[in-house]
């Protein structure tokens, strides 16, 4: 459950399904040093059983642990559906499914996927072929969208009947004036504010936000950047944005992103590969405008030219998408208000619910209730 989209979903769906139809039981494992946890920066009350041994590092020894004692756990709790997330638990889920032999339905979100950016051509070939063998132990294969789904599909994993596309639904917290963001933040009430949230990790590309960074600021020189989320590269990110000191804010995790969001003129996403960023989707709830990469369901989130902006990866055209949005406010309004109606309308979390509990009733049907169509809510 460290932070990001799949423990965004997750506690939405674990707060709203419907508790009289559905026994919903949360396992995970542990967020590694250097990662925030969702459960502890939100103060989330949701019951966790915690699986030994389960971690983001494959781990035989580790993961063998895991597997044996979510195959006892299966056994114990016989659930109709096992819904798994991210790749190393979403494999030992799916096997310790078919070893338990309760005869569960198996259902996996691909929140994005591991097929670039990730790993040396040997080892996402690797991926690859798990990932195609795991798809044969699967009833149902969701994707956050439809990018995303094309793109497994493409690479040869499922087929196209056992897909669904449920995009993220998301809530965010109240969003406070934009003075009283940068006052919290220690950031001039009158400096134009360029932000990133999200993990400081390799396919993420904290160095090319960097690169626009220091692009940016030498054509606006009052420009600040914050900096909201951790990871293996945080203290690289620190090193090679040292010569902007006094530009450049790292805040670390905060359980506040819409103070980060409210703060800032225009949100930056540089990543190579991505599902469907919750990130983005905030920022078009808090009505702040985005410059991204163009990657993944990037596209299925910021409207290009009416929310917002999507580039190649190049630093110099990112760049230059962050100035134009700085330097014409009225455009960067009105894309931002944009982007508040759409992700609101599109990403709501009774939404993601409506989907979800509608899939669970097409594999598991209750006697007396017909499945809804998809996108329906009862």
């Amino acid at each position: 459950m460290n932070v990001g989209g799949p423990a965004t979903q997750v506690s939405g769906l674990h707060e709203r399904l419907n508790r009289e139809e559905f026994d919903h039981r949360l396992y995970t494992g542990h967020v590694g040093a250097g990662e925030g946890d969702h459960l502890l920066l939100h103060g989330a009350r949701a019951p966790v059983h915690r699986v030994p041994g389960l971690g983001r590092s494959v781990r035989p020894g580790d993961d063998q642990r895991a597997l044996y004692w979510l195959v006892r756990a299966m056994r114990s709790f016989r659930p109709h559906i096992v819904h798994t997330r991210t790749a190393k638990a979403g494999a030992l889920g799916r096997v310790a499914a078919r070893l338990s032999g309760v005869g569960a339905a198996r259902v996996h979100v691909f929140h994005g996927h591991l097929l670039h950016g990730y790993f040396s051509p040997f080892r996402g070939g690797l991926y690859v072929r798990s990932e195609r063998l795991l798809a044969l132990l699967s009833d149902r294969l969701v994707t956050v969208g439809t990018r995303v789904r094309d793109e497994l599909l493409e690479a040869g994993i499922g087929r196209p009947e056992q897909y669904v596309v449920i995009p993220p639904g998301v809530r965010l917290g109240p969003v406070p004036a934009r003075e009283a963001a940068r006052a919290a933040l220690g950031l001039p009430l009158d400096a134009p504010v360029v932000a990133y949230v999200g993990r400081l990790t390799g396919v993420k590309r904290p160095d090319r936000f960097v690169t626009v960074a220091r692009t940016v600021l030498g054509r606006v020189p009052n420009c600040h950047f914050v900096v909201c989320g951790g990871g293996e590269l945080a203290r690289t990110m620190e090193r090679e944005a040292e010569s902007m000191r006094g530009s450049f804010h790292l805040l670390g995790w905060r359980a506040d992103p819409e103070t980060v969001y409210a703060a800032a003129d225009v949100v930056l996403l540089t990543s190579d590969n991505e599902g469907t960023p919750v990130t983005l989707v905030e920022a078009g709830m808090a009505g702040v405008p985005v410059v991204s990469t163009r990657v993944g369901s990037v596209a299925e989130v910021v409207r290009d030219g009416h929310t917002g902006l999507l580039s190649g990866a190049g630093p110099d055209e990112l760049a230059a998408h962050v100035v134009r949005l700085l330097n014409d406010p009225v455009l960067a309004r009105r894309m931002g208000e944009a982007a508040r109606d759409w992700t609101t309308y599109a990403f709501a979390v009774d939404r993601l619910v409506a989907d979800t509990e509608n899939l669970y009733r097409s594999l598991c049907p209750v006697p007396g209730r017909d499945p809804l169509p998809e996108g329906s809510s009862r």
